[in-house]
């Protein structure tokens, strides 16, 4: 694809995506993508078939970002520590961000019949995040940064508190406090105490 069929597709995205975190998945027609990223009919069809596939797309590079962003810093021997509390500070404005979540219309879209079940693309998604958790605890462990601790269980407990908040926050008013307090638990468990006797 050429540069500018790029960009357009990326515009595309951009402006699909506030319509899901506005109206959830179910709700956003491509009519309502046509309209926000001002294309005719025809313009967006020549890039994207339906809301499922570009909705597909942008869970894809979400994913795609997060995992170059550990292995990036992980090559370049960054502390784990630092990579740690950059990731839940990005987890913590996100957890804050009611108005860009996706959280409902995630929930929407895997609910599809079709998309139901272990086999989906959600659940390749959460072995992904998985996967990319788990380099990044072993790497601190190595460092003897980290605690020896029950990796599986971790990143149950960072990606279920992460995605249950931002669910809630579409729901719900939350108060600050509350990732910050969940943040601040999981520093507790990974971080060793002696790891210049900073959690926060």
């Amino acid at each position: 694809m050429n540069k500018r069929g790029q960009k357009t597709r990326e515009h595309i995205k951009r402006e699909a995506c506030i319509l899901f975190a506005e109206k959830g998945f179910k709700q956003v027609t491509m009519k309502d993508i046509c309209q926000a990223s001002e294309l005719s009919r025809g313009g967006l069809y020549c890039h994207y078939k339906s809301t499922r596939q570009i909705f597909q797309e942008i869970m894809d590079d979400k994913m795609g970002r997060q995992d170059q962003t550990f292995d990036l810093r992980i090559q370049q021997k960054q502390s784990a520590v630092a990579i740690l509390n950059d990731i839940l500070e990005g987890y913590k404005s996100e957890m804050l961000d009611s108005q860009s979540s996706l959280s409902i219309a995630i929930y929407e879209y895997f609910s599809i019949p079709d998309l139901a079940g272990q086999t989906n693309s959600l659940y390749k998604q959460y072995a992904q995040a998985a996967d990319t958790w788990k380099k990044l605890i072993h790497y601190g462990i190595e460092r003897r940064e980290f605690n020896e601790v029950e990796i599986d269980a971790v990143f149950d407990l960072i990606v279920f508190s992460y995605q249950g908040i931002r669910m809630y926050s579409k729901l719900m008013p939350i108060d600050e406090e509350i990732p910050s307090r969940v943040i601040r638990q999981i520093k507790k468990i990974l971080v060793r105490s002696n790891y210049n006797g900073n959690y926060i």
